[in-house]
């Protein structure tokens, strides 16, 4: 155990580079040194998480009911609630919070877009959700579907934003085929996008065909932005001096927000665990019938650009002990997030002891709209251990780079 958070924090020093000289101020923060001035006399709904809180660690709920000329009426919760408490793909109900008796609408239940009915009475929906920067995340979905009830209703949208944990310059991985777009693929961008949620937001709003909205009424939609101040785009979380609050029951810390976009997509279909349900979710490997060893030197041999690999033991949340191979991340500027899950993907095409596993997998559509590219669902069925991975690779690297100069327009921050 003492290896391996030696190891980690190496891997963290490399990650993160020093700690902000001025302190960030977070879109709530900003918001409130204001006056609450974009909102000020208005009847509020409020869409939060746990990690909805300000630069001081006060949840956003308790800053606004606090605020003394703005009306807080009501509560929306995404996936996993306003508490954070949930499982994951798990409806939520409606329900009454005891803590403050307003109304909670859970958007992750029988609707996931407000109804009109939840928006009668609002003048503004304020948004303040902590994403982590991965395409598949399903934050960034309930804000854009809560943008398009808002425009929908005229109903304003305040954005409060806040840091993408991976920066605003890494962006990665394949782009979304139109075909795949879901509730967790709500936006056509890479599966690394280097966009803060209100950025997205932007991009979304101005972007034809990125809502479901008609384009006249998305045009004239009201979206209020509240920024950050003191963030840059070269900024990663450790650098902004803020805690990390789990967004997530499996994304506790910033180890498992890097896993989650380096091993999420490789697991989902083939054989390969993550580390779900050990101390390191998204960053323990291990596939049955295979030694750590064995999956070890595997990995090394793909010389995967930034990233190292080391034997670990722990235990499971069960105490039952655990053997896994730890990845760490060395070279930051070098990693390309998305590419180890490929390779986990071809080599599960190979171990697999009755061949390839992608054309029988259980739900390919649910896999492809996470990975969101036909082209590679079509490559890794049809060739399995003989996939094309660098080429793929290089191709997204590329169309990566394409989205980034697209989406520079809409950029908050800059260095």
């Amino acid at each position: 155990m003492n290896r391996i958070i030696t190891l980690f924090c190496f891997a963290l020093a490399t990650f993160s580079g020093s700690i902000a000289a001025e302190p960030i101020h977070l879109g709530i923060d900003v918001l409130e040194q204001s006056g609450f001035q974009a909102i000020a006399g208005k009847r509020v709904g409020l869409l939060t998480h746990p990690a909805g809180v300000n630069r001081r660690g006060e949840s956003s709920i308790d800053v606004l009911r606090r605020a003394p000329n703005v009306r807080l009426v009501a509560l929306f919760g995404p996936e996993h609630g306003i508490y954070g408490n949930e499982q994951a793909n798990v409806p939520i109900d409606d329900r009454i919070d005891p803590r403050t008796g307003l109304p909670v609408y859970s958007l992750y239940g029988q609707y996931r877009k407000p109804t009109p009915k939840m928006l009668q009475g609002l003048d503004a929906l304020v948004i303040d959700l902590q994403d982590v920067g991965v395409r598949s995340y399903t934050y960034v979905s309930c804000m854009r579907y809560a943008m398009e009830a808002c425009f929908e209703n005229g109903v304003e949208v305040v954005i409060l934003d806040r840091p993408n944990p991976l920066g605003g310059l890494k962006v990665d991985g394949p782009p979304l085929d139109r075909q795949w777009r879901s509730y967790v693929g709500a936006f056509h961008v890479p599966y690394v996008h280097g966009l803060t949620i209100a950025e997205l937001a932007r991009m979304a709003k101005h972007t034809p065909g990125w809502m479901e909205t008609p384009n006249q009424i998305r045009e004239q939609g009201k979206l209020t932005i509240v920024p950050m101040r003191g963030w840059r785009r070269d900024m990663l979380w450790p650098q902004t001096g803020l805690r990390w609050i789990p967004t997530s029951p499996f994304i506790p810390d910033l180890s498992a927000v890097l896993g989650y976009a380096m091993t999420g997509l490789g697991a989902q279909v083939g054989g390969f665990s993550h580390g779900i349900g050990t101390p390191y979710p998204f960053r323990l490997l291990r596939y049955s019938g295979k030694s750590p060893a064995e999956v070890k030197a595997a990995l090394k041999a793909r010389r995967i650009p930034g990233l190292s690999y080391h034997i670990v033991q722990t235990q499971s949340a069960a105490g039952a002990p655990v053997t896994g191979v730890y990845v760490s991340v060395v070279d930051w500027q070098r990693v390309r997030p998305t590419e180890l899950s490929f390779h986990m993907m071809q080599l599960a095409a190979a171990w697999s002891p009755d061949g390839n596993p992608f054309p029988r997998a259980r739900n390919p559509d649910l896999f492809n709209k996470h990975v969101g590219s036909t082209a590679w669902w079509e490559e890794i069925s049809q060739r399995g251990a003989q996939a094309r991975v660098s080429g793929f690779v290089r191709q997204w690297s590329q169309q990566a780079e394409a989205f980034q100069k697209q989406s520079q327009r809409f950029w908050i921050y800059r260095n």
